[in-house]
């Protein structure tokens, strides 16, 4: 059971809302492409190799829905569109480097590597 929480089902409440989130192959490194600051659309397909196009708009979409990113678009010729992390993104950035670390020891238990 998570500590505080007396009631586990609320708990799972919680934990259910998160993996909606942020659930599929692409999300998390979405947002983690976009811890060190604003990007465009080519630069994030560029940082994750195998995200397409459609799916990458897809879970842009997503994401926005989920008030973790924003979407700015700049008055130029022709228009700069950039994607940046919200503050509500940002709270993510602990989970993040967890998710990270952890996959690191478990590449490590698993491969060896």
């Amino acid at each position: 059971m998570i500590p505080g929480e007396k009631d586990c089902s609320k708990a799972m409440l919680s934990i259910k809302d998160a993996l909606e989130a942020l659930e599929g192959r692409w999300k998390l490194l979405i947002l983690y492409a976009l811890c060190s600051g604003p990007r465009r659309f080519s630069e994030i397909a560029r940082e994750i190799p195998g995200l397409g196009d459609k799916t990458l708009a897809k879970e842009l979409k997503s994401l926005q829905a989920n008030k973790l990113i924003q979407r700015t678009v700049y008055d130029t010729a022709p228009p700069t569109v950039e994607y940046s992390m919200t503050a509500h993104g940002r709270s993510l950035r602990k989970v993040l480097h967890e998710l990270w670390h952890w996959g690191r020891a478990h590449r490590k238990a698993v491969i060896g590597k």
